[in-house]
């Protein structure tokens, strides 16, 4: 009952500094480590000793593979290079540099237990990186680069640290640090690829969204499990998986499991994410009770600690700039400023202190070790993490636009159609009823709602907003009557679930990809570069006509909802989300391929030839 109570106060607490978090705009794991350590000294408060078998087996593999599933593999593998130099390269230098730091100040220490606690404080922590980048909106590809990062350092880390407890227990040889980089990661690869094949196998012949759901449980620990029985890394195992599964999900589920699998992870990342900060926190007391027990100073452990820290900071940051001044030709380089955020986001976590608890008990100043690394984890996450956002402000570096998303996803969902339409046109069928005609009206409805989300004209309502409205207010009386229904017990519960399982999936609709108008609004939109055709590079860009108006709308006495002008003889016409759809019939009738946004502030194109933006 006493666990059971633990567990419950520790989510309650968790949910409500979360919430406050979001009201205060500060980043929730800073405030639940401050909530964690000031919890740990309130009597009544049962003292909670994180245990490395816990956080290494128990939340390492769901968080990592979580993260995993929502990793983009084409992104990851676009930045390849940048990741895998910050997953590797430079968890082994800090853990040589920081080695090197400690056994400088403690010269008893040993080498082997400085080169450890170098490479239990080396990973930053995908959970503290991300929870901060995504929060502040940081450009795609540096939080990219930072999610790729910590998906494998930790195994360079742990593969640093196995190294480094073998060599001071006498088991250890200089030749056998190359195999055994080479066995973990091999291993931990060859084993994610066989956990990948046979959860797709699987995948592709169960369409119960639950069952899937449940093999989607079991994957991130039997990745974990089975590499670490061969001596392997459990976590590029559970990362490679990850990474696969989440890209081929398209192709090997079923969308119901692939919608139940994603909330149902996105649920647990929250919970899991959240609560490791806590705990962390609540480390805090009795790691500083056996400090007050160690043979050394006080001051010489504020020492070690505070050079540590330094050291970990400095060495990410001269590293992120070398490689950046030194990049690789062909390579797409970074500007300055991301490069600095890239080093600057270096914030550790649960890991960490996962890693320092794997140090033997009987080794001398262990104590001290993990004190040192509950610094690094406490002095990044503040120090780093408390002014990234600051810093971004300062250097100016762009947030993700929604108004370039808007428009990359209409032009993509307008692809799409096409597609399917082609489709449509090579199918055979005996077509009595229309239905062909429907489902080409149901998919301009969609495209038309994507496009619509540009529209830049404030205080006006665009028809899929009006439809969006109006069909909201419907369900909601449809939803009261169904459940009027149910309340007299005439018709079976299964089906009273079904009828309003489907509201809800309606529902959802109505909002699925649209973001804020006022939101696209922020800014202008301008030219987005895209897979180029010979159009759009013939017909570039060119400064909108003053007062645009679409001269067939105003003889028709019709409104319309956006404004587009052709490239080659200015018409300007109004979008296919009006009533006259004036701009594409002005192009089946000249054959004009290239029409611009003719809106305040845009000036994206469109090739009606290829279907394609620029």
């Amino acid at each position: 009952m006493e666990l059971a109570l633990l567990l419950v106060s520790m989510a309650a607490v968790v949910l409500a500094a979360t919430a406050v978090s979001d009201r205060l705009h500060v980043p929730a794991p800073l405030l639940l480590i401050v909530v964690g350590a000031v919890a740990s000294y309130v009597p009544g408060v049962p003292t909670i000793h994180l245990e490395s078998e816990v956080v290494l087996l128990g939340l390492l593999p769901p968080l990592l593979y979580a993260a995993a599933i929502q990793t983009s593999l084409v992104d990851f593998n676009a930045n390849r290079g940048s990741i895998l130099r910050l997953s590797v390269v430079l968890v082994v230098l800090t853990s040589l540099a920081v080695g090197v730091v400690v056994h400088a100040l403690v010269p008893d220490i040993g080498w082997a237990a400085a080169i450890a606690i170098g490479a239990v404080v080396a990973p930053p922590d995908a959970v503290a990186a991300t929870a901060v980048a995504r929060r502040i909106g940081l450009p795609r590809r540096v939080v990219t680069i930072l999610e790729g990062e910590s998906l494998l350092n930790d195994a360079s880390a742990l593969v640093t640290l196995r190294t480094a407890i073998a060599a001071f227990s006498g088991g250890f040889a200089l030749t056998e640090v190359g195999v055994d980089f080479v066995r973990a990661a091999g291993g931990g690869l060859l084993i994610g690829i066989g956990v990948f094949v046979l959860v797709a196998w699987l995948r592709k012949r169960i369409t119960d969204p639950l069952m899937d759901t449940a093999i989607s449980f079991l994957t991130p620990f039997a990745a974990f499990v089975a590499a670490e029985e061969v001596h392997a890394s459990g976590v590029i195992s559970v990362v490679v998986a990850g990474l696969l599964l989440g890209h081929k999900a398209p192709i090997i589920q079923t969308a119901q499991s692939r919608i139940t699998e994603r909330i149902t992870w996105r649920t647990v990342a929250f919970i899991l994410e959240n609560t490791v900060f806590l705990l962390i926190g609540l480390q805090l007391d009795w790691i500083l009770a056996d400090v007050a027990d160690s043979t050394l100073s006080v001051g010489r452990i504020a020492a070690l600690c505070g050079a540590t820290l330094a050291t970990v900071i400095a060495v990410r940051m001269g590293w992120v700039y070398l490689t950046w001044v030194f990049r690789r030709v062909g390579e797409d380089p970074l500007p300055a400023s991301w490069t600095f955020l890239i080093g600057w986001a270096g914030m550790r976590g649960v890991v960490t202190l996962a890693a320092a608890f794997v140090i033997p008990e009987d080794w001398e100043h262990r104590e001290v070790l993990l004190l040192i690394a509950f610094t690094v984890v406490a002095g990044t996450l503040f120090l780093q993490g408390a002014t990234l956002p600051l810093l971004t402000r300062l250097l100016d570096v762009p947030a993700p636009d929604p108004a370039e998303d808007a428009l990359a996803r209409a032009a993509l969902l307008q692809q799409a159609a096409d597609a399917g339409l082609a489709k449509l046109d090579e199918l055979e069928y005996d077509d009595h009823h229309g239905v062909s005609d429907q489902i080409r009206s149901r998919l301009d409805q969609r495209s038309f709602a994507a496009w619509e989300q540009l529209a830049t004209a404030e205080d006006q309502e665009t028809p899929s907003q009006l439809y969006a409205r109006i069909r909201q207010e419907m369900i909601d009386a449809e939803r009261a009557k169904v459940l009027l229904v149910r309340g007299k017990g005439h018709v079976p519960s299964e089906v009273v679930s079904q009828v309003l399982g489907l509201l809800d999936i309606e529902e959802s609709m109505l909002d699925a990809g649209s973001e804020a108008p006022e939101r696209i609004r922020i800014g202008s939109l301008a030219f987005t570069a895209g897979r180029q055709c010979d159009d759009l590079e013939a017909y570039p860009a060119i400064d909108t006509v003053d007062d645009p108006a679409c001269t067939p709308c105003l003889a028709d006495g019709t409104p319309w909802v956006s404004l587009r002008q052709c490239l080659e003889c200015g018409h300007v016409g109004c979008c296919d989300s009006s009533i006259g759809k004036h701009a594409t019939g002005h192009f089946h009738e000249t054959l004009h391929p290239v029409m611009e946004s003719a809106q305040p502030d845009e000036s994206w194109r469109w090739c009606f030839v290829h279907n394609l933006t620029g």
